[in-house]
């Protein structure tokens, strides 16, 4: 076998995603469903490698990317591991966030169809990796939802430049700055998702696209996809070194420390008590001015 070739999947000893190929079709399933299929570390390195292996392999033509259980597809970042290694070491965010992007490209470039299966609650980050797919079907009770600014992130891996495109300006900015869900209806509507489904016929579904997709030429599917990503991938280049900056320098800052300690003190965010602090700044620069 080619070494270039894909590989057995439990030759790869996956801990934090499950791999599986059958019938021309691999499926990346996050398995963290107690934290809602969250993405830490481990599991982006793994994610990373299953698409790697999934591009390689020559007897996959099509990628499915889903989360375990029933609850979540993916609610982003591992916010317990952002307190405990970022707060205090905030450059060590940079080398997290560099296998972040990794990983979704790995995703977006993989050459071959991918369909996202929403089985649960897509949040955040798990929103970008569903856009990271070119294709969606969601269960008819799962939710779609950005939390950065209420919580202390900048949407920037995926969501500020792919939004506009996919649903347009206005409902991108009511998704991004007002952080309500958006029902699995309503994001079929808005051109955010291409299909829903009762959850009991979700699998039957997937299945289906998977098999329409199976059944075209692999050659010119994938530079057809390479086309396609020019808006994405222009958008993508231009910002995504500036998000990755931003949010390393950023990581310690109070509005960002408030939105991961209340996360995890399972507390509201207190607003007012940053824009005090804003406001307090200010007039502490003011003063020392006159």
């Amino acid at each position: 076998m080619s070494k270039y070739s894909g590989t057995s999947p439990t030759r790869l000893r996956f801990r934090n995603i499950r791999y599986t190929k059958k019938n021309w079709v691999a499926t990346v399933t996050i398995n963290r469903p107690q934290v809602h299929n969250c993405l830490d570390f481990r599991t982006l390195l793994e994610l990373g490698r299953a698409f790697q292996d999934a591009g390689w392999d020559d007897r996959v033509a099509v990628v499915v990317v889903t989360g375990a259980g029933d609850k979540a597809f993916c609610t982003g970042a591992d916010i317990k591991e952002w307190k405990r290694d970022f707060l205090d070491k905030p450059n060590d965010f940079y080398k997290w966030m560099g296998v972040f992007i990794e990983t979704y490209e790995r995703l977006r470039n993989i050459g071959k169809p991918t369909i996202a299966r929403l089985n649960g609650m897509t949040v955040g980050g798990g929103n970008e990796l569903h856009m990271s797919c070119d294709l969606a079907i969601a269960a008819d009770d799962v939710v779609i939802r950005h939390v950065g600014t209420s919580r202390g992130s900048v949407p920037g891996a995926g969501a500020t430049q792919w939004l506009p495109l996919i649903v347009g300006d206005r409902r991108a900015r009511e998704i991004l700055f007002l952080c309500e869900d958006v029902p699995a209806r309503k994001a079929l509507e808005w051109g955010l998702i291409n299909e829903v489904v009762p959850r009991h016929q979700l699998d039957a579904a997937v299945q289906r696209m998977a098999g329409k997709l199976i059944r075209k030429l692999p050659e010119v599917t994938r530079y057809t996809k390479q086309q396609l990503n020019f808006w994405r991938e222009f958008s993508w280049g231009m910002t995504i070194g500036h998000v990755k900056d931003w949010l390393t320098v950023h990581t310690g800052a109070p509005e960002i420390a408030e939105g991961i300690r209340a996360f995890s003190e399972k507390r509201p965010v207190d607003y007012m008590a940053v824009r005090s602090l804003t406001l307090g700044k200010r007039a502490r620069s003011k003063k020392r001015r006159t």
